[in-house]
């Protein structure tokens, strides 16, 4: 009896070490690793491992660990062995557990990894990123994604500024490109011109009473501004000058092809003269028409009026037919000047002219003069024919 006692003690003292030495290298396990998605946890060697106490786990509190956020980028789990084969976990590792508070888990780790874990108080884990990138990172601090093209929110920047009327002025200095911008308009329409052109210059063949008659206009200035200088009157050879005008008028360009004018007369013929004031419009009608009209109010209080016009019909390159008519109008009788109210005096005529050069281009035609109403019968009165058919001959010049 009494040897029996001693072996008693002796294998209860080696029972016990038995299974403190089991139960150590559980304990001291690293659970660094324990939430790494993607990592291959080594498998077990092939040896039976002895069997582990059931409380080998138990009583572990994991519920303020956070494996999300441990950085594992730089561990690099050993190989398997080729011929390794996991071990099934005995039945008995995780009983007891209450697992009812987990969210659904991910495939799970082998078993006995985290067995008689609490982690009631664990995240849901997170989709997993690919093998090795990204696993367990915390992401929740780093900044959306920048906006670019449609999905940027609304601004409140300026617009740019509207293109201007000169492109140039973006490359090159507004001052020089004003300069040169107005060197180019003086040289494309800005220069100063002058023309003196008798567009009547002719005789007039009359019965007994052969006379003259001229129209001459002469201007200085641009396409804008001129000053122009207007004569016109008839005489007979024996007789002298029987009307005679000139104006001195400021014509501006009102548009493309019509100017308008402003000025004086003065009549050196009939006596006794007159003087007026003078406004008046000429231009180019469409298809060609050189047209005119003008009012004249004498110093006197008369106010008269006058429209006049020409075509010229060209009928080769220097033969050109040239229909003209004048009319002259009064607002009231002049006694003094012959001149009766309403249309005083017509001119119809029919040239043909022949251009040596553009300047120089003789003509021959027709006129019919003729004396109207009042001025008709002041015209009988004096005792001369109101109406008189002329055959004329002269020259259009201008230089």
């Amino acid at each position: 009896m009494t040897r029996r006692v001693p072996l008693l003690v002796t294998a209860s003292v080696a029972f016990a070490l038995a299974a403190l030495c089991a139960a150590a290298p559980a304990t001291a396990q690293d659970q660094a690793m324990a939430d790494m998605p993607g990592m291959k946890v080594p498998a077990k060697k092939t040896a039976t491992p002895a069997p582990s106490s059931p409380a080998a786990h138990h009583g572990h509190d994991m519920q303020g660990m956070n494996h999300a956020g441990m950085d594992h980028s730089g561990m690099n789990p050993a190989p398997a062995p080729a011929a390794a084969t996991p071990q099934a976990t005995p039945a008995g590792e995780h009983a007891g557990h209450d697992m009812s508070a987990m969210p659904a888990s991910q495939p799970a780790a082998p078993a006995g990894d985290h067995a008689g874990h609490d982690m009631s108080a664990m995240p849901a884990p997170q989709p997993a990123a690919p093998a090795g990138e990204h696993g367990g990172h915390d992401m929740a601090a780093m900044p959306a994604t920048q906006q670019t093209g449609t999905n940027l929110p609304a601004g409140d920047a300026p617009a740019p500024a509207l293109p201007g009327d000169h492109y140039a002025d973006r490359v090159y200095s507004p001052a020089e490109m004003a300069r040169a911008r107005h060197e180019m308009m003086k040289e494309e329409g800005a220069q100063t011109f002058s023309l003196i052109m008798f567009n009547l210059a002719e005789y007039n063949a009359r019965n007994g009473r052969d006379g003259y008659r001229w129209d001459a206009e002469g201007w200085f200035g641009g396409d804008i501004n001129r000053f122009v200088v207007k004569s016109e009157g008839e005489g007979a050879f024996r007789e002298g000058v029987e009307s005679a005008e000139i104006q001195a008028l400021y014509s501006r360009a009102i548009g493309p092809y019509f100017n308008l004018q402003a000025g004086l007369r003065y009549d050196f013929r009939p006596n006794p003269s007159r003087t007026y004031a003078v406004v008046g419009v000429e231009g180019l009608a469409p298809y060609w028409f050189e047209v005119g009209g003008s009012l004249f109010l004498s110093n006197k209080g008369e106010l008269l009026g006058r429209l006049e016009g020409y075509y010229d019909q060209r009928l080769t390159q220097r033969l050109v037919l040239q229909p003209r008519v004048e009319l002259d109008f009064a607002a009231q009788d002049v006694p003094e000047t012959r001149t009766g109210a309403g249309l005083s005096t017509a001119e119809l005529g029919l040239r043909l002219r022949y251009e040596i050069t553009r300047q120089f281009a003789p003509y021959i035609g027709v006129s019919y003069d003729a004396k109207a109403g009042q001025t008709a019968r002041y015209a009988r009165a004096d005792g001369e024919d109101p109406t008189t058919v002329n055959f004329v001959m002269g020259t259009r010049i201008w230089f």
